[in-house]
């Protein structure tokens, strides 16, 4: 479908591709109210990517939020099923930057229900798709929370040492990893797989022996062979190229229980797409379904949006005082009625981008 540059900006030419490609495969939308009660969001703040909440007192005194996080609102409205829920949403989130709080547009999925292996694979599939229609150069790197937790398991951790370790991981900081393994008291033997899973990246085909030199137990044993069938239902859709392995990519182990992701963009200096498997955080709600799912911030394509070159309007139309109204009506009437966008303006033409001029 063609989205021109001449109707829509660049993030309105996004939203309708993105929106397309989610029907393609089946998904349906899912609208929902600007806030929920505070207390949802409170309880879960370790879920959201900003701890900060925007609260208000409702007409009935009840504390309320604006909406920071999407996935939370459509995990606490939607019901069980021994189907599907596939569902897609383009809705505004509001988060604190470090500065102060923003609007931000979001646009996801969301996979509600029995996840199996094709199901995963599918949210990959779209959250590789969604970055390579936003623009030219991308990569997704994923992990597998499963490894990680299992390889941390087996040290017999508590959670605060699990919380700093992960942290380590994430930053990529071996002498630091190290240095904590050691001040736990860690055999060089977890040290060494700790560090070399920190520093591992690359195609599932490349890494794959380095994972199971490092596999310690049968947790890690059965997230190696979720990606291993990942990697081969992906290669049968054709989609298994610029997605990486990057097990520095961690998250809340109370909350993601496997392959969590995050997608990239060349010219935009952050993640532009996030998502992951959250089967735990549905039983903090009381439901039996898993669910996987991801977002775009489309806040940051403006980032990738270029000043327009071309002209605004194909008439620009200059009229004065004395230029008779109804003359003015029928010159535009004409020029639309011919299929030309017309921009009726009094005085000098200013700096408006027009591909002819004309004078009444």
């Amino acid at each position: 479908m063609d989205f021109s540059e001449d109707i829509f900006r660049y993030d309105e030419q996004a939203i309708l591709r993105l929106r397309s490609l989610y029907k393609q495969f089946g998904y349906t939308q899912y609208r929902m109210s600007r806030f929920e009660e505070y207390a949802m969001y409170a309880e879960n703040k370790a879920f959201l990517a900003s701890g900060d909440i925007l609260a208000f007192t409702g007409a009935g005194g009840k504390l309320m939020a604006l909406r920071p996080d999407v996935t939370l609102s459509i995990v606490k409205n939607t019901k069980d099923s021994d189907g599907q829920n596939k569902l897609y949403y383009n809705e505004n989130v509001y988060r604190h930057d470090g500065y102060e709080f923003k609007e931000q547009m979001q646009i996801g999925v969301e996979c509600i229900g029995e996840i199996d292996i094709y199901s995963m694979a599918e949210v990959l599939l779209l959250a590789k798709k969604s970055l390579e229609a936003l623009g030219d150069s991308t990569c997704l790197d994923v992990s597998h929370m499963g490894y990680i937790r299992g390889l941390l398991k087996s040290e017999g951790l508590g959670q605060k040492q699990r919380e700093q370790l992960l942290r380590r991981i994430s930053e990529k900081n071996l002498p630091e990893l190290s240095a904590l393994c050691k001040e736990y008291g860690l055999d060089g033997v977890f040290r060494d797989k700790v560090a070399a899973l920190a520093a591992l990246y690359g195609p599932y085909g490349e890494v794959v022996a380095d994972l199971r030199l490092i596999s310690v137990n049968e947790e890690t044993e059965e997230a190696l062979n979720e990606l291993e069938q990942l990697h081969t239902v992906l290669a049968k859709l054709g989609a298994e190229r610029k997605i990486n392995l990057d097990f520095s990519i961690v998250n809340d182990l109370s909350y993601y229980s496997g392959i969590i992701f995050q997608g990239y963009i060349e010219g935009i200096p952050t993640k532009a797409l996030s998502g992951g498997r959250y089967d735990e955080l549905l039983r903090k709600f009381g439901k039996r379904s898993n669910a996987i799912g991801f977002a775009v911030y489309l806040n940051l394509l403006e980032r990738l949006s270029q000043p327009h070159s071309g002209a605004e309007v194909d008439v620009l139309l200059l009229y004065g005082e004395n230029t008779s109204p109804e003359e003015l009506a029928r010159t535009i009437s004409s020029l639309t009625a011919a299929g030309q966008s017309v921009r009726a303006q009094r005085g000098a033409p200013g700096e408006i981008r027009y591909k002819k001029l004309l004078d009444v």
